[in-house]
Parts: C-alpha cells; structure tokens; sequence
C-alpha cells in the first residue's frame, strides 16, 4: 500500500477495508500488520462469511465489532438479511463513535428493502447523538459519490448533516485522526 501515493490529481487516497464480520465475537477479517497500515475500517455482514440468522445473532455481533475500537464505520446495517435491533446499535454506535452507513445501492438494486430499516437506522443514531456515513457502494464509476437517497432519508428525518462524516474530507479526517491518533500530513490542505 506504501507504493500508491497520498494524493493523486488532487484526490486524496485513504487506505481502507470492507472487512467482513466473522462472528458473534465481532472479530473482523483483517489483523495484524495489515490492519495496522489501513487509515480506515469499515467492517459489515457478507454471506458466506457470516450466514444470516436471526436480530439477537446480528445485534451482538455487530455491538461486539464496535466495542472492539477497530471499526470505524459499520456497512449497510440496514440489510434486511440481516435485521438488527436498531436502537441498541445506535445507542452502541454511538458510545463506541462508530459511524453508521446508510448506503445509497441499498435503496436501488443491492438490498432490497432497505429504505424503511435505513430511515429507522437515520432516526435512532439522530437520537442516540451518534454518526452517520455515506457509501455509494457504487462498483463502478458511474455512480461514485451517489448519495441522493442517503440524503433524502437524512433530510426526511431531518438528521443533523454536521454528524454526517463524509460530506467533507476535514470532517472525516479529524473523525479518523481523533480515532486513530494517526496524522495524515498529506491531507493538511483538504
């Protein structure tokens, strides 16, 4: 990862993982050497590394990642597949500072029925005082950056767009330095 630069056209480049959620334990599938050189973790339920069973499974093992300290983000815990007691993520999201996603290829052709539990998700966190993430999800480069189904589920519920992560680079910068502890001096200007 050391080889691809900081910066490139002037575009910042994190270093980053969607890591997979292995167990109820909330071990991830990522460590060591590895983890350690990521600026970025976001780590979520992908069958078959994680088969779907029922909201208690789903709900420990999701809290369980987040009070590991090694997760920034949670992916798409709006996943139908995969239900989750919602208010007690929220309220752990926001004890252990980890960002729930609200993922726009949820409410179009990856998960479907995902909008009503993504709204349920958006309110709660509101509630909790916690944060919230963007992801486009895109696979491809048409739709990168595409969130205008995140921001209208936001704006419906009318969560506060200051504890959205990634509606700047700053924010999200000082969310993972104040993480981390890690100082990217390449992204001083952005």
């Amino acid at each position: 990862m050391r080889i691809w630069p900081r910066v490139i056209d002037g575009v910042g480049v994190l270093r980053g993982i969607e890591a997979n959620i292995k167990n109820q334990q909330g071990e991830i599938d990522c460590s060591g050497p590895m983890l350690d050189a990521l600026d970025l973790i976001v780590a979520g339920f992908h069958e078959p590394v994680y088969a779907p069973r029922d909201k208690a499974h789903h709900t420990e093992a999701m809290i369980a990642t987040m009070a590991s300290g090694l997760v920034h983000i949670i992916s798409h815990p709006g996943n139908p597949k995969f239900p989750v007691d919602i208010r007690a993520i929220a309220e752990a999201a926001a004890h252990y500072d980890v960002a729930l996603e609200i993922n726009n290829s949820s409410f179009t052709h990856s998960r479907p029925g995902s909008e009503p539990n993504c709204r349920a998700i958006a309110e709660a966190v509101r509630d909790a005082g916690g944060r919230l993430a963007f992801g486009s999800d895109s696979h491809t480069a048409f739709t990168l950056g595409d969130f205008e189904h995140c921001l209208h589920i936001t704006r419906e519920v009318d969560f506060p767009q200051d504890r959205v992560l990634n509606v700047t680079p700053r924010r999200l910068l000082d969310f993972l330095e104040q993480r981390t502890g890690k100082h990217i001096a390449e992204f001083a200007d952005f």
